[in-house]
Formats: C-alpha cells, sequence, structure tokens
C-alpha cells in the first residue's frame, strides 16, 4: 500500500448550476489551470447529477485532467428509489469519486451513519473512491464532544472494510459550525482533529492510517487554504462557495505558490 498522499482539491458545487453553466465554470477552470498544475494536485469537481453526462463528455473531449466526481448515491443498485441514483450509475459515467456523508445529507435528510457506511461500500465496489465525510456541530464542540463524534462517524462509516480498502479512500473533516459560514477552523484546529482521525484509522487500521487522504473543508478560501495545507495530516480540501467561481477556485488549486 503506497503511502505517497497526492493532495486533493475538491470542489463541491452543491445545488448550484444547470448543465450550460457548468460546461462554461469547467472550460474556464480548465483555461487557468496547466498541466504542471495537476501534477502537483488530484482536482476533482462535484456538480449536480443533472450535470455529470454533460461534464463528463467535456473532460473527455477536450482532454481535460480534472477528475468527476459525484454528491452522493443510493447503496442499492437498482430497485424502487424513487428519485434516489445509484452507484453503478456513477461508474458508467466515469465519475471517480463520490461525496459520502456530508454534513448537509446528514443534518437536512436524515442520513446516519449506517446508512453512510452503506454508501461507502456501494461506491467501493462500484470502482470509485468514497471522499467519507465527518465533521461535529456548534453544540457538541463547545460540549467538548468533537473527539468522540468524530471518532464515532469513523468507525462507524468504515465498519467492516479491510485495511486495503480503508488506505484508498479518502476522510473529509468538515466541522459543521464552519460549512458556509464564513468561520474557519484554525490551522492548527483543522490539524488536531485531522491528527486524530489519522490516529484512528491507524489505530484499528494499521498502514492505511498512513495512506489515507485526509481532506479538511469548511469555508475554504485562497486565503487560508495555504495555511491549512500546511500542516502535516491535511491531504486537500472540499470546497463549497469558493469552488463555484473558477478563479477562486485555481487558487485554491495553486495554494503551493502561496507564500
Amino acid at each position: 500500500m503506497s503511502t505517497e498522499r497526492k493532495p486533493l482539491i475538491s470542489g463541491n458545487w452543491k445545488m448550484h448550476h444547470n448543465h450550460f453553466e457548468a460546461i462554461q465554470m469547467v472550460q474556464k477552470l480548465s483555461y487557468i489551470l496547466n498541466p504542471q498544475d495537476y501534477e502537483k494536485v488530484d482536482v476533482s469537481v462535484h456538480p449536480p447529477f443533472t450535470d455529470l453526462r454533460s461534464i463528463q463528455t467535456v473532460l473527455e473531449s477536450d482532454h481535460m485532467p480534472i477528475l468527476l466526481g459525484a454528491q452522493n448515491c443510493h447503496w442499492e443498485e437498482k430497485g424502487a428509489f424513487t428519485g434516489e441514483v445509484a452507484a453503478t450509475m456513477l461508474e458508467k459515467l466515469n465519475v471517480s469519486f463520490v461525496i459520502v456523508g456530508h454534513s448537509e445529507r446528514r443534518e437536512l435528510f436524515g442520513e446516519t451513519d449506517a446508512e453512510v457506511n452503506k454508501k461507502v461500500k456501494a461506491v467501493l465496489k462500484a470502482n470509485m473512491t468514497p471522499i467519507v465525510c465527518c465533521g461535529e456541530t456548534l453544540e457538541e464542540k463547545e460540549a467538548g464532544k468533537t473527539e468522540e463524534k468524530v471518532i464515532g462517524q469513523i468507525m462507524s462509516g468504515l465498519a467492516n472494510l479491510k485495511s486495503e480498502a480503508v488506505g484508498g479512500l479518502v476522510i473529509a473533516y468538515e466541522p459543521i459550525w464552519a460549512i458556509g459560514t464564513g468561520k474557519t477552523a484554525t490551522p492548527e484546529d483543522a490539524q488536531s482533529v485531522c491528527s486524530l482521525i489519522r490516529s484512528t484509522v491507524k489505530e484499528k487500521w494499521g498502514s492505511a492510517g498512513e495512506a489515507v487522504r485526509i481532506q479538511y473543508g469548511g469555508s475554504v478560501k485562497s486565503g487560508n487554504c495555504p495555511d491549512l495545507m500546511r500542516q502535516p495530516d491535511i491531504d486537500g480540501a472540499l470546497v463549497g462557495g469558493a469552488a463555484l467561481d473558477p478563479d477562486e477556485f485555481a487558487r485554491i488549486v495553486n495554494y503551493r505558490l502561496v507564500g
């Protein structure tokens, strides 16, 4: 199992951009980035489901080295699940990464740790990489329950996975109190929790703890990304609002050129 961790910068577009806007967005981003950028950093974009086929076509026809990602999936391969999308459907669109257990899925739609675990397994079975999200609310943070919450989500979300599988996935620490609020964990606070995540994975899955990539998410911008990325256990960023601006997102991808 390789322990070299290439940074991954992921843009989560959430419920923004129809497929026309999405095409313009990814084309603008491609114009700004250059081949050297992709050598240093993996870049993924996660548009809404309705945009995936359009973005896949643009990326492949124009040979853009941007990786296609999805924001969610169902754990079943098929069935009477109106409005849901199977991981196997995403695989056919050459999706590389699927966000699983985002706090908005948990908080707004009641997604449980057990469901997250089933989705993680479905994504892996479909030969894609899950970006497994974890993080605490403001109330939990103030009550000193960050460690308990994050470890619980990791152990439940990755339950019954083998070390090889865990080492190949991505874990995103996204403090719920920092998402879309403009508040960001200090680099030291973010590092503390990401270090906790890595040590938790090491304790349970051994060498997977060194291989697994850990992202930080929560009001990431070009201004704070360099300091976050300097932390030893932060291997990338899961970017929300700033990912909707191709210029700003490109500056985040190029965090290493700042400072």
